[in-house]
């Protein structure tokens, strides 16, 4: 038992140190991901709730698409076909091909995934913001934009925090997804290291450990940001204020 546990140690022959490192580069993707994905989010939730017939109907094709089909095999369509693309493109202006980096492609495929589920998540917390808020603002003389940063999207973020916690544990797990195309990543590392030693249930029950380490902290974070906008808002709801003007 002890011999085994050695395998987890940073120094050499353990491998932890190399787990550590994949856990590293899961947290780089997620993130990158988790920030295009949220941008996308935002501008297709607008997109749907203001933008023309064409726009609207762009997005849900979009949006249906991706929530339909699986992420792996979003995950080698998107890599395999956008790499080629990208390259034929390139090739057609009379530049020569590249290699995309791992990280970069991991980031812009879960983020393209992640953003189709953040669309329908912030477009529904921005629906669910009353009307007069956003009337009381333009009748008091704001643009649309400060409507948007200094009303909408401030009140909507409760209502949208506790889907976008969920999409946060979902886009981490789903870089392990990526081990299929060769991203250096925790599930990718986790997989070699067992494979040469054959101690898999070892090396894969550490992997679970540190999975749960990152949804376990998450939650703290996510909690106190709910607790943050709880407290906020209570404050706001026992002062009274004009919407939008900043007291």
């Amino acid at each position: 038992m002890f011999e085994s546990l050695q395998l987890l140690w940073i120094e050499p022959p353990g491998r932890g140190l190399s787990l550590l490192q994949g856990l590293l580069s899961t947290l780089q993707i997620a993130l990158g991901a988790y920030a295009l994905g949220l941008t996308i989010g935002l501008l297709g939730a607008l997109g749907k709730i203001h933008g023309n017939v064409v726009l609207r109907w762009a997005l849900e094709f979009y949006t249906t698409i991706i929530r339909a089909v699986p992420e792996l095999v979003l995950i080698l369509l998107l890599y395999y076909a956008g790499s080629t693309a990208l390259n034929s493109v390139l090739v057609s202006l009379g530049f020569e091909t590249v290699d995309i980096s791992g990280l970069v492609a991991g980031i812009a495929v879960l983020g393209l995934v992640m953003g189709a589920y953040s669309t329908e998540v912030i477009r529904a917390a921005m629906l669910a913001v009353p009307k007069g808020q956003t009337e009381a603002a333009l009748a008091f003389g704001m643009s649309r934009f400060q409507v948007l940063r200094r009303v909408t999207i401030p009140a909507m973020i409760p209502f949208a925090l506790p889907g976008l916690s969920n999409l946060w544990l979902i886009v981490t797990k789903d870089t392990a997804l990526l081990a299929v195309v060769g991203f250096f990543e925790l599930a990718t590392v986790t997989k070699a290291a067992a494979g040469s030693t054959r101690n898999y249930l070892l090396f894969y029950c550490a992997a679970a450990v540190l999975y749960l380490c990152v949804t376990l902290i998450s939650n703290m974070v996510f909690r106190r940001i709910e607790k943050h906008y709880r407290v906020e808002k209570s404050a706001d709801a026992s002062t009274p204020a004009i919407v939008g003007v900043p007291r």
